[in-house]
């Protein structure tokens, strides 16, 4: 993802899980569904001499190096990158920040170059945010898990894979924004709920790392912050 924070534990062989509630394909633009292929080239054209719109299509396509770090150290000091720090995290804050990320998204989604990469090996815009919403659905549903289920073990989510199958690149930026926004409003009314004796419930992934509510709050507000600095939003 170009540098990004990853919501998950990364990868596991054989186990990509759909979101929550959501069908394939959700939030992809149909009239974009084949993607013309990045390297093509007219018959008996300089495949040196690559159009502007060719090359705008490999920054596209280009498939991005899946980020395999483990972020739990974010909870515990500063994040060198966007300048986050968990400890100021208060988690009757939590939905008003999830709410003010959403005007943030929206502007950067309403630019004319968002469904265009920087660069090859870094996420548009548009990437980034359909990340985001997924993010907002996948935490939503794992602070569900912590207060409904004692210790609950969550499902394993390869982000990577899933922006991939699901297209990222190629969905509609406007239907983004109101995903994104709907996904963000209903986190954050599932944080505003959390009776005051059930923020230090917790629950567990796969890799071992064990979460609270309170802490599992930061971690996702982590990603969300992260994702705008890099999209400069």
């Amino acid at each position: 993802m170009g540098g990004s924070a990853p919501a998950d534990d990364g990868p596991v062989p054989g186990s990509v899980a759909r979101l929550p509630g959501v069908p394939p394909g959700q939030g992809r633009d149909p009239a974009n569904e084949r993607a013309p292929r990045a390297d093509a080239v007219e018959p008996g054209a300089d495949a040196r001499a690559v159009s502007p719109g060719i090359a705008r299509l490999r920054r596209m396509t280009t498939p991005i190096e899946p980020d395999t770090k483990d972020w739990t150290w974010v909870l515990e000091r500063p994040c060198p990158e966007c300048g986050f720090l968990a400890a100021d995290v208060e988690p009757a804050g939590i939905p008003a920040a999830l709410r003010a990320s959403v005007p943030r998204w929206t502007g950067a989604l309403a630019r004319t170059d968002a469904r265009e990469r920087p660069e090859p090996s870094t996420w548009s815009v548009v990437e980034y945010a359909a990340h985001t919403r997924d993010v907002h659905r996948i935490f939503g549903e794992r602070l569900r898990l912590i207060l409904e289920e004692d210790d609950p073990l969550f499902a394993n989510w390869d982000q990577d894979a899933t922006a991939v199958e699901e297209r990222y690149d190629l969905q509609d930026p406007a239907l983004v924004a109101v995903e994104l926004a709907q996904a963000a409003e209903a986190a954050a009314a599932r944080f505003a709920a959390v009776p005051d004796d059930a923020w230090e419930r917790p629950g567990r992934r796969s890799n071992g790392s064990t979460f609270t509510a309170r802490s599992l709050g930061a971690y996702y507000l982590h990603d969300v912050v992260h994702h705008l600095h890099d999209v400069r939003a």
